[in-house]
Formats: C-alpha cells, sequence, structure tokens
C-alpha cells in the first residue's frame, strides 16, 4: 500500500480545519510535517493552533513541527522553509492550503479584504512554492498541492464575489503554470472539494446548521493522501476529493457526512 512514511511535508494553514485533515491523514504513515501557520495562541471564533495541531499529528503517529509564520511576508516564509530543512533535512511536499475568505461583492469588499486575500491565496501559494523549489527538486518523489477548484469561467461564480473568485483562481492558475513548467521533476496538483467542508470558516459564514450540509476535512485529507502516493508524472490534474477516493476504490462516503442522510451542498466553482 502507498505510504508517506518519512516523507516530509509543508503544510500551510495546518492548524486547523482541512490543513489539518491532510497533516493527520499523513501523520498516520509516520510522515514528518511541519505547520505554517499564524495562529500561536488560541482564538475566539478560530479553534486551534498550530501547538494543538501538532499534538494531534503527534498522536496519530508522525513527527511535527509547529512554526509560527504569516505566508504574505517572504522572510517569513524563507526562514520557515529553512527550519524545516533544518529540522528534518528537506522537504518533499508542499501544500498550499492557507486561504482567505470573503463572499461579498464589490461594494461590500473593502480593499484591506481584497489585499488580504490575494497576498494569502494565490501570492502566498507562490511564494511558499518558490521558497520549497531548490528542496523538492531534489527530492524523489516532489509535490506540490495547491487547495484550489478547477478552474470554471461561468460568470455565475463570479456575480456575487468577484474578488474572491479571482484570487481563488490564481491559485488555480498558479497549478497550470508549475505542472508545464517543472514537468517530469515535481508534481503539482490542485485539489478542491465536492461538497462544502464543515470548518470554522463554513461556521463563522453560515453558522453551525450549516454542518447538516457538509462532510468533514478527513474526505480532504484521504483524497490529499491518495494524490500525493502518486509519482512525480502524476501533475497538472484538478481533481475532485470525492472522484479520487472513488478511483482508489472508496464507495462508502456515508462515514464522511456530518450528519448522514441530510442532503449535501455542493462546493462553490462546481456547476451541478
Amino acid at each position: 500500500m502507498a505510504t508517506l512514511k518519512g516523507k516530509i511535508l509543508f503544510i500551510t494553514g495546518a492548524s486547523r480545519g482541512i490543513g489539518l485533515a491532510i497533516a493527520v491523514r499523513a501523520a498516520r504513515d509516520g510522515a514528518r510535517i511541519a505547520i505554517a501557520a499564524k495562529t500561536t495562541e488560541p482564538h475566539p471564533k478560530l479553534p486551534g493552533t498550530i501547538y494543538s495541531a501538532a499534538e494531534e499529528i503527534r498522536n496519530a503517529g508522525g513527527e511535527a513541527l509547529p512554526i509560527p509564520c504569516d505566508i504574505r511576508f517572504a522572510d517569513q516564509v524563507e526562514t520557515a522553509v529553512a527550519q524545516t530543512v533544518a529540522a528534518f533535512g528537506g522537504v518533499d511536499i508542499c501544500v498550499n492550503n492557507a486561504s482567505a475568505i470573503s463572499l461579498t461583492p464589490t461594494l461590500e469588499t473593502s480593499v484591506k479584504m481584497f489585499d488580504l486575500m490575494n497576498h494569502i491565496n494565490y501570492r502566498g501559494a507562490w511564494l511558499v512554492s518558490r521558497a520549497c523549489l531548490p528542496h523538492l527538486l531534489k527530492a524523489e518523489t516532489p509535490h506540490i498541492l495547491n487547495i484550489s477548484p478547477p478552474l470554471n469561467l461561468n460568470p455565475r461564480w463570479f456575480e456575487r464575489h468577484t474578488a474572491y473568485t479571482i484570487a481563488k483562481y490564481n491559485m488555480s492558475l498558479l497549478v497550470v503554470g508549475l505542472a508545464e513548467e517543472l514537468k517530469g521533476k515535481i508534481a503539482v496538483n490542485a485539489l478542491w472539494p465536492q461538497t462544502i467542508i464543515a470548518t470554522a470558516a463554513i461556521r463563522n459564514l453560515r453558522g453551525q446548521e450549516a454542518f447538516n450540509s457538509c462532510r468533514n476535512p478527513e474526505i480532504v485529507g484521504d483524497a490529499a493522501h491518495a494524490i500525493l502516493t502518486k509519482g512525480r508524472d502524476f501533475s497538472g490534474n484538478f481533481l475532485i476529493d470525492e472522484q479520487v477516493l472513488r478511483e482508489d476504490g472508496v464507495e462508502d462516503f456515508i462515514p464522511y457526512a456530518c450528519a448522514p442522510g441530510e442532503p449535501l451542498q455542493r462546493d462553490l466553482f462546481l456547476d451541478a
């Protein structure tokens, strides 16, 4: 069975949610994981810190390196990657998960929020990928995985939140570019959930009741594992979590539902 045992993962935004689920799944194989995120103290609306995440990773069987890092700043990114290499000896896998979201029309999107989404979502993903690149090029099975959607130019996905859509699609354009630039050297792919995922962001945007139509983050963690255990020639793909797992032999998705039996809501950017 394919495994991430001994692999070194650098994951942004891994103190909670999808990033943490990817980290914990890798930890079950015995992976070594750098948690690069901003949250060092408990937040009233965002559960989890880099230190609580590190504890979960260790409890799952992996090694953890919690690193305070704001990926908007190149010096912090470069320092975080250097700390990872010093502690673990390299980087095999870069997961660009950190993201900012505001589902607001233009007049309700502040300039500050516009800048935040662009600086974290695609500029941050570019900075992190760039900093990891020299080490990935030395790895045996290197991967870059962006948690970003397939590029869908249906105007409905721009209508209500143009700024967020552009910021998120730029993460996906980065996948297109890096996959071609690094063809045969590093696998570069994007992963996106088929349904909305029960995260703190969803709770803050839509309330706790929204979880009834969600799957839990573990489905994305399992799908990421299936991708990251493939070879470097599996590259340039825009992948959906359920599709990945079905192709991997999974047939029962009920355990992933937060409220089994309740209808699930399709995620953004995926036409029916």
